[in-house]
């Protein structure tokens, strides 16, 4: 690299970093990226971002790098601008990292937002959160049938987890459940592309989300953006919509970037109506009647059903619930737990006295999950430590609250039971109307809004 180049390090997680970096500064010859951190997602660390996808600026790829040690490389390369670029996390994370980076000599930036927006040939209607564990995928899923049954050929582009081979990650394309086989698909990625490719819609997803959504438009009437991590879409949305979570009012205001979502939404869905308690709704209600009052507000619940009530009634269960909802969504509940409680189990067997391996460091990193069992897989390792502590755990039954059949995946050796949940609208507007209403409007690409405010 030439020299007087700004030097960059951008902090990531294996998706809105890499993004950045693709869309803002591949082919710009008047920075260097140094180096990613990474953190969030296990086993990225210690990778690099392949020269093949890293561009001619970069013949020898760019190292990613431990968040630990972000300071040190802030020295050892004189470091003038650090980039933040994840997501699902606090205000006051954010300015901790900025005060890290700053005192030790560099500026501090966010990367996101319209300047990071692909503009698509096709329609985009995008579906984000203001936390993990939401209700998203049941949204999104729900926003695929509709469109469906409007006649659309719908594709969706799921946000990236790049977990394994970042060159061959770079298109990927699912159809049917051989390609997830193909692909080495994670837990966490099943969870998220089963679904859709259950109902006749085929996902793509990987690295290089230009060469994604081009691939895409080929074959869609309408590009569906299935958000992740509350992170802010990766296209030019023009149908945006956002979900809110009662069970943790005030948090679409305080946590980065989903208060994001909440501004730029044109419909805002409430989910959980069902279980979440009145005052908070009415919180909820009201902060966005006082930030966005031009959002479509669509009210919701998720009610929870079971294919085997008899596996739960009675029964010492172990709950697995979906991952990143308990680690970094922070929820200390999810779909299994109400299922438990509704179908009478006679209490939760806690699995950390049988953890192993990357699951006990997983504990560990987020202590406060408690007695549940975050379904963690982001490779072959961790999918067998997590089937072995499933094993041992000394239970009557499991309650499997992910978003797929674990028992595809897992040899469990305990009768298992599945927990469902699909999106339940309740009165009006909802997602037929207000999607039927803007189809018929035959919609231009808008502007990019701005923030409201009391």
């Amino acid at each position: 690299m030439a020299k007087n180049k700004k030097k960059i390090i951008i902090m990531g997680a294996a998706g809105r970093d890499f993004h950045n970096f693709n869309v803002l500064y591949r082919d710009n010859a008047d920075v260097e990226i140094v180096a990613f951190t990474a953190t969030q997602i296990p086993d990225i660390d210690g990778r690099k971002y392949p020269a093949k996808l890293a561009g001619k600026l970069y013949p020898k790829g760019i190292p990613i790098r431990d968040e630990s040690e972000l300071l040190s490389l802030i020295e050892k390369h004189q470091i003038d601008e650090v980039i933040f670029s994840y997501s699902d996390v606090p205000y006051q994370y954010i300015m901790e990292k900025a005060a890290m980076v700053m005192s030790a000599g560099a500026r501090f930036a966010v990367e996101g937002g319209d300047p990071t927006m692909i503009r698509s040939t096709k329609p985009v209607v995008a579906v984000c959160a203001i936390r993990t564990g939401c209700g998203k995928s049941q949204t999104t899923r729900k926003v695929a049938e509709v469109l469906q049954a409007m006649g659309k050929k719908v594709v969706a582009i799921r946000h990236p987890m790049p977990y394994g081979d970042l060159v061959k990650q770079a298109c990927q394309r699912f159809a049917t459940l051989a390609d997830l086989d193909k692909h080495k698909c994670t837990i966490e990625e099943r969870e998220e592309y089963e679904p859709h490719i259950m109902s006749g819609i085929v996902v793509y997803a990987g690295v290089d989300y230009e060469m994604i959504i081009r691939e895409a438009e080929k074959e869609a009437d309408v590009i569906l953006w299935d958000g992740g991590n509350n992170d802010m879409s990766f296209y030019k949305s023009d149908l945006l919509i956002t979900v809110v979570d009662p069970h943790r009012p005030g948090h679409e205001l305080s946590y980065y970037p989903g208060q994001n979502n909440l501004l730029m939404a044109d419909i805002i869905v409430i989910n959980k109506i069902d279980s979440a308690d009145p005052e908070s709704i009415s919180e909820v209600r009201s902060n966005i009647a006082a930030y966005n009052p031009d959002a479509t507000v669509i009210e919701a619940a998720s009610p929870v059903s079971v294919d085997d009530p008899s596996l739960i009634r009675g029964k010492k269960v172990l709950v697995v619930e979906d991952g990143p909802t308990l680690t970094h969504g922070e929820m200390t509940y999810g779909a299994g737990v109400v299922a438990a409680d509704k179908f009478g189990a006679a209490e939760l067997v806690d699995p950390r006295p049988y953890t192993v391996k990357s699951i006990t460091e997983t504990f560990k990193k987020y202590p406060d999950i408690g007695m549940l069992l975050p379904a963690m897989g982001y490779g072959d390792s961790q999918v067998k430590d997590l089937e072995t502590t499933i094993n041992k755990t000394k239970c009557d039954s499991v309650i499997i609250a992910t978003p797929i059949d674990l028992s595809r995946i897992l040899k469990i050796k305990k009768p298992a039971v599945r927990v469902f949940y699909d999106l339940q609208e309740i009165g009006s507007p909802n997602l037929t109307e207000t999607l039927g209403e803007f189809f018929t409007a035959k919609p231009k690409k808008k502007a990019a809004k701005g923030s409201k405010k009391k």
